[in-house]
């Protein structure tokens, strides 16, 4: 099933869960998530949206991710709120899928616009730049982001 989320393979993932599959195992190469984490992180767009589809659940990286705006919006109530760093992880993935609406709303709820993540020295422009998505590279620009290297300039405590 990873295989299949992490290759783009969607006969292969329809297949997987005719046959019984478990959409929800975990195990994956991205952080022993699930299929779905797989799909999202290697950019397998088809294979994500298919997951999603087909009932796997999401997490709000995940709905930012691939501009699920319902589902995005749901994390933000008067009785909750996601913690600033999973914002802010949010926010990077909305760029790294190329969601511009999902990044303006995350970015009003305070996301950090030059958040870097542990796992890869981008940031959420250099994520947008590197899907092709120049819409949102233009309006990440207007909005002050910086590339990382960018941001390797800026010396610390200013």
């Amino acid at each position: 099933m990873h295989w299949a989320a992490s290759s783009n393979d969607i006969e292969a993932l329809d297949a997987l869960i005719d046959a019984g599959a478990n959409i929800e195992a975990e195990g994956a190469v991205i952080a022993g998530g699930t299929p779905l984490t797989d799909a999202r992180a290697f950019g397998q767009w088809k294979a994500a949206h298919r997951l999603v589809q087909l009932g796997a659940r999401t997490n709000l990286t995940d709905a930012a991710t691939l501009g699920l705006m319902e589902r995005l919006e749901g994390y933000f109530t008067e009785n909750s709120r996601p913690e600033k760093r999973e914002i802010d992880r949010a926010f990077w993935g909305c760029c790294h899928g190329g969601q511009k609406v999902a990044a303006a709303f995350l970015l009003e709820q305070g996301a950090n616009i030059n958040w870097i993540p542990d796992w890869e020295n981008l940031s959420p422009l250099d994520a947008a730049h590197r899907e092709g998505a120049d819409d949102l590279v233009e309006w990440l620009h207007r909005q002050g982001a910086k590339s990382a290297s960018e941001l390797a300039e800026i010396p610390s405590g200013l």
